[in-house]
């Protein structure tokens, strides 16, 4: 899922929202490198609670990052890998009708065209969230608590290299995404940024963003459901 789903679903299972919390919810997104890849950095959620020491002060940090993840199960997980008795995810499965389309708009391989229109089904997701225009401003508060964030270096050696890594990701992060009022344009525009800096092609914003009014339709008469779903499957992972 895209950032501010990812806000949005740590403050509904969670009932509160914190700099730490929405950090937490974003930070396995944020923290893919050379050295830790997708799976590894939304995994984080086990490694976390393997290392931590029951400070309080990082608890609504772990819980964002479960909420995130694939290991525990957290929104990726059924977002992605396994839904219901589908053979993938929420974002996968409803991204089968936009696979042809994605791939003709987006000038990719057959290889990548489920994968990338499940990206144009989880923008419509983000779509669906952010009317309210709440979200992005939390994600922008939270990259800029430096106290918290250099709190957060000393403890995660085992996943930061050291406090500046981690400073320059976070406030890197919100130029790479989209905190402001979301459009499917500006949608498109920022996918057309990604999918030019990692695949080195050139998308069709206008097309891209037709699909992503699409795709909006097409989750329009479940999306509340899959939500309320991975609420109630993860939240026992959550009393820590």
């Amino acid at each position: 899922m895209f950032p501010q789903t990812h806000v949005y679903f740590a403050q509904r299972v969670l009932g509160h929202m914190s700099d730490e919390l929405a950090l937490g919810s974003i930070f396995p997104d944020m923290i893919i490198n050379p050295k830790l890849q997708h799976k590894e950095a939304h995994s984080l959620g086990t490694l976390l609670l393997n290392n931590w020491d029951k400070e309080k002060e990082l608890l609504d940090f772990i819980q964002g990052v479960i909420t995130h993840g694939i290991e525990p199960n957290g929104l990726d997980f059924f977002g992605d890998e396994k839904y219901l008795e589908y053979e993938r995810g929420y974002c996968f499965e409803k991204a089968r009708p936009l696979v042809n389309q994605t791939m003709r708009a987006c000038n990719i391989p057959e290889h990548m065209g489920w994968w990338k229109a499940h990206n144009i089904v989880e923008m419509a997701v983000e779509l669906h969230i952010s009317n309210d225009n709440r979200y992005g401003d939390i994600i922008q508060k939270a990259c800029i608590n430096n106290d918290f964030i250099q709190y957060l270096g000393s403890k995660l050696p085992h996943i930061c290299p050291d406090v500046s890594f981690l400073q320059q990701r976070i406030a890197a992060f919100p130029n790479y995404i989209e905190t402001h009022k979301i459009t499917t344009k500006t949608l498109a525009e920022k996918y057309g940024t990604q999918m030019s800096t990692r695949h080195g092609v050139q998308i069709n914003t206008v097309e891209v963003e037709k699909l992503i009014s699409s795709a909006a339709e097409q989750i329009s008469d479940d999306i509340e459901d899959f939500f309320q779903y991975v609420q109630e499957k993860i939240t026992p992972n959550l009393n820590l």
